[in-house]
């Protein structure tokens, strides 16, 4: 779905930089700026360097001087206020609001406010929804980009989310090498003192329970045949 994410009055280039870091990470990339501080915050530093290698978002970004100018061609709009406000549009919060937008309308525009002030009423009158993100009560003062990255991965989520990187499936130890290290702590385990063969109760066979809870791979096997090892050599008196 068309996704816009739109800065009004942004007086710090870091936070441009940070809203592009936050969209690219979800896989956005219009922004749109209305009449920032700096006219050149593009191109400033600061805003590079906090793009963090977002610079295609920073390269297609706009700057307009009017919200009538970034609203164009978005048929709904979410502002983004810590406060309901008088006549205003309703409030929710992010993931209460944003799973009901899918197949309501083909773009979206998320509206945020200058870091100082945010979004002034007229504005958000404009919105259909006001979204905001629940936070401490104490304190719910939210970096400008911190907000982008909230919205943007609640936004993504809706949509269906990016499938997590598969987790690569470690070869586990064979049962063999499981019985040959149990066999070697059992010895390590005499020598140390802490065995006595002589009435073993069921030490081992819990050993051998927690090892296969475990789930070992050979490279922890080994490790843990070094330990037994040491211990054999402690308690034999002969340095490692």
């Amino acid at each position: 779905m068309k996704t816009r994410f739109i800065l009004i009055n942004t007086s710090h280039a870091g936070n441009v930089g940070g809203a592009a870091r936050a969209m690219k990470v979800m896989g956005f990339d219009e922004l749109v700026l209305v009449a920032p501080r700096w006219p050149n915050v593009l191109r400033r530093e600061e805003t590079i360097q906090r793009a963090s290698g977002a610079l295609n978002v920073l390269e297609n970004a706009r700057i307009v001087e009017t919200l009538d100018e970034a609203l164009d061609g978005v048929t709904y709009l979410c502002a983004t206020a810590m406060t309901p406000r008088d006549f205003g549009p309703p409030t929710y919060s992010p993931r209460e609001h944003l799973p009901t937008l899918p197949g309501k309308t083909d773009s979206v525009a998320f509206l945020f406010g200058s870091e100082r002030f945010g979004m002034s009423n007229d504005d958000v009158y404009r919105c259909h929804a006001a979204l905001t993100i629940p936070t401490n009560p104490s304190f719910g003062s939210l970096n400008l980009a911190a907000a982008i990255q909230v919205i943007a991965y609640e936004w993504r989520t809706a949509l269906g989310g990016f499938a997590a990187p598969p987790v690569e499936a470690q070869e586990l130890a064979d049962a063999q090498s499981v019985a040959g290290m149990l066999a070697h702590w059992e010895q390590a385990l005499v020598d140390i003192g802490f065995l006595d063969p002589a009435a073993p109760k069921k030490l081992m066979p819990r050993l051998n329970s927690l090892f296969n809870r475990a789930q070992l791979t050979p490279e922890e096997i080994h490790i843990l045949r070094g330990v037994a090892k040491a211990m054999r050599q402690a308690a034999a008196g002969v340095k490692r």
